[in-house]
């Protein structure tokens, strides 16, 4: 069995630039921007119109604040369908669920904790971490993310094996959570 220690970590800040994403669906929980959002700017904003409203200054929320922002639904328009062994499933890209996290928890950090490649070398398994700071804690989750090497359709399989990591342990912070229970409602 090969396995890579890999180790990296990333204090991001948000970022806000123009992209394919309408900015106003960054704006879907964050009480401190409703009024942008109620206004009806959406995608004219420009950078510097965003960046002067946006929270980019060291640790100034509870951990509890962060997390019950992060805890909401995220908008349909942002998910995603794909259809696995005959069955349809919803999910959040993981650029989309980084630019929330960069929006809503812009003192956070992310880590590949490791890359294993199964015994037969048909899979590979990435761990990744999450870590939210607040200003009274901070906390992490950490989940797996499994790709076969065979399937080089959008990206590499490592690529594949770290969004769904990074995705899942952001789900573990309530990020897209709404979408593991959906069949329950």
């Amino acid at each position: 069995m090969l396995h890579y220690q890999t180790r990296y970590s990333l204090s991001l800040k948000p970022i806000l630039r123009r992209s394919h994403l309408p900015l106003r669906h960054l704006f879907f929980c964050s009480r401190s921007h409703a009024k942008v959002a109620a206004s009806g700017m959406n995608d004219g904003l420009t950078e510097s119109e965003v960046s002067s409203d946006v929270r980019t200054s060291g640790i100034n929320r509870s951990l509890s604040e962060v997390l019950k922002e992060l805890s909401r639904k995220v908008p349909e328009t942002l998910i995603k369908t794909r259809v696995e062994d005959g069955f349809s499933i919803k999910y959040v890209p993981w650029h989309v669920v980084n630019r929330i996290m960069n929006f809503h928890a812009p003192e956070w950090s992310g880590e590949v904790r490791s890359i294993t490649y199964s015994a037969d070398g048909k899979s590979v398994s990435v761990v990744y971490r999450v870590t939210l700071y607040g200003t009274d804690a901070e906390i992490y989750r950490e989940s797996t993310g499994t790709a076969s090497v065979n399937d080089t359709s959008y990206g590499d399989p490592v690529q594949k094996a770290e969004a769904m990591a990074f995705r899942r342990a952001c789900a573990r912070l309530g990020l897209g959570l709404h979408l593991y229970h959906e069949d329950m409602e």
